[in-house]
């Protein structure tokens, strides 16, 4: 009813979701699914705390901390503080503005 009241979603909308739907259906993260802010696996991200420096690799997927994997940023994240922290903002990164084709 609400499509017949209001219509359809727009042509850039159906774009969009059938480019997610592509890469989701092939199994690789691209363009529309991938996080912009990851660096590429094998950067290391430094950060100090408590007087303490810590050192995380990126992976292909996840990261590593001092031999232990996690799957996100914010687990080795709580894993140097003990407490919840988002990853991303613990070790400085801001997102990067989007370019819309």
């Amino acid at each position: 009813m609400q499509e017949l009241a209001l219509g359809g979603i727009g042509r850039d909308t159906r774009r969009s979701l059938d480019a997610l739907a592509a890469e989701v259906a092939s199994g690789e993260p691209g363009q529309m699914v991938s996080d912009p802010r990851r660096p590429m696996p094998g950067t290391k991200l430094v950060r100090e705390w408590n007087g303490v420096e810590h050192s995380v690799t990126v992976l292909p997927k996840g990261f590593e901390l001092q031999g232990r994997r996690f799957k996100s940023l914010s687990g080795a994240a709580r894993a140097i503080t003990g407490a919840n922290w988002n990853g991303w903002k613990f070790f400085g990164f801001t997102p990067r503005p989007r370019i819309s084709k």
